[in-house]
């Protein structure tokens, strides 16, 4: 079995080669036979006229001479005189033809062979030539002869023209074999020239798209590493400062044991917050859809949130609809995505800023929106909100910043709720973050 491609193509174009010899010479062979026959036929009708002029015109010595010539080209010649040829073999049907004074161009059977006729009658007298040649003259078996040599010269054209065919194809091929595994093994410089033709420029392309992704994915990932790294450090030396400072006795264990507290549900959170992206990109974090009012639930939890708010922290505010608006989701992992966009919001909201939590129904869905007046961003950072660490990479030396999870974790969540999530300018001058989730059916 072939395994190449470079194989494959010699063997489709050598079989494509002889199979096209084959059906030409099935196409062409009667029509060669007919041909040949034509033109014996009239090369027979041509010479017969000939041989009666000659004959009658010539001595006898230059008589005998013609009728040699003829015979040493094949033709048989008969002399028919007074109804009877000078020797038996010719049909009685063309004897008296040319006894009656007619041409006679036919086929017939001679001696059991199949040959051309033609006949001249002489002038003046029933007398006559008749000539005779075998039918065909071997013209199939000459076709049949070249038929070999031309499926020799198409099978070498054919096992040329296939490795020809196949290193212009393969070429590319091997190529994007050689930048995948340059991929695969690391490298996310390489890059592929874009050529014709145009599936070769296709792959090209597609390959030096992969590897710019991977390159920005890459560095994404670096960025955001380095960024947890920073997040776990830090609660991580504030522990450790506090507990050497208590072995040392240089702090009291009410102060420090706080501090440690607060520092160790910090660092929890965030550990939290990874396991559960881990588990949404792996799709396996459990969820149980049920019928929820999403009026409730949203004002469930601004109740909750609103210590938070007072007496000197943003203006926290609800917009709820008079009746319900049911949906189908999990109400657990609906409540922890709203309260990651409001704990996102009071990082960075000042004193007496507006936090909206609205509820309404919408035309695909139930929406739930968290609005603030807060610093808000820009349209170019909102295309990339739901990105891993992309703003507090942008925003860490400018604003208070979290681990950079928050709002890759809604999404994933949301994502997963069967609903959608998108990042927008609130009309309270800051971010808006709007959940859609489906009706409960």
């Amino acid at each position: 079995m072939v395994r190449t491609f470079t194989g494959r193509a010699v063997l489709v174009t050598a079989a494509t080669a002889v199979v096209s010899v084959i059906v030409t010479a099935l196409v062409a062979l009667p029509i060669a036979v007919r041909s040949a026959d034509h033109a014996a036929r009239a090369d027979l009708s041509e010479k017969s006229a000939l041989a009666v002029e000659l004959l009658t015109s010539e001595r006898a010595a230059a008589r005998t001479r013609i009728v040699n010539r003829l015979r040493d080209d094949g033709i048989a010649v008969y002399l028919v005189r007074r109804g009877a040829a000078d020797r038996p073999g010719l049909p009685a049907r063309v004897v008296g033809r040319i006894a009656a004074g007619e041409d006679v161009d036919a086929r017939g059977v001679v001696d059991g062979r199949a040959v051309l006729i033609s006949g001249r009658p002489l002038t003046g007298n029933d007398a006559g030539v008749v000539l005779t040649r075998a039918a065909g003259s071997g013209t199939a078996a000459r076709v049949l002869g070249g038929v070999w040599i031309a499926l020799l010269a198409g099978l070498a054209g054919g096992v040329v023209a296939g490795a020809l065919l196949a290193h212009f194809i393969a070429r590319p091929l091997r190529q994007a074999a050689l930048a995948a595994k340059q991929l695969s093994a690391g490298d996310r410089s390489v890059r592929l020239p874009v050529r014709p033709p145009a599936e070769a420029a296709e792959l090209a392309t597609a390959l030096n798209q992969l590897g710019a992704a991977l390159q920005r994915s890459e560095g994404r990932e670096r960025e955001f590493l380095l960024s947890v790294s920073h997040e776990l450090r830090t609660p991580l030396a504030t522990i450790r400062g506090y507990a050497e400072a208590l072995a040392d006795g240089v702090v009291t264990a009410d102060g420090a044991g706080r501090i440690m507290l607060g520092e160790a549900g910090r660092l929890e959170r965030l550990i939290s917050d990874l396991l559960v992206l881990s588990r949404l990109e792996a799709a396996d974090l459990p969820v149980q859809m049920v019928a929820v009012d999403l009026a409730d639930l949203v004002g469930s939890a601004a109740e909750a949130w609103a210590p938070r708010c007072a007496p000197d922290g943003p203006r926290l505010s609800t917009e709820l609809p008079d009746g319900p608006v049911m949906v189908g989701t999990d109400p657990g992992r609906l409540r922890q995505v709203v309260d990651g966009l409001a704990e996102n919001a009071l990082r960075v909201l000042p004193s007496s800023a507006p936090l909206v939590f609205a509820v309404r129904a919408g035309e695909r869905g139930g929406v739930v929106e968290i609005r603030d007046g807060g610093p808000g961003f820009t349209d170019e950072n909102l295309a990339v909100a739901f990105q891993r660490g992309a703003l507090q990479q942008r925003y860490r030396h400018e604003r208070a910043t979290g681990s950079g999870l928050g709002l890759a974790l809604a999404a994933r969540l949301v994502e997963r709720l069967e609903g959608t999530i998108e990042a927008a300018h609130a009309p309270e001058g800051g971010a808006m973050f709007r959940i859609t989730l489906p009706f409960a059916t």
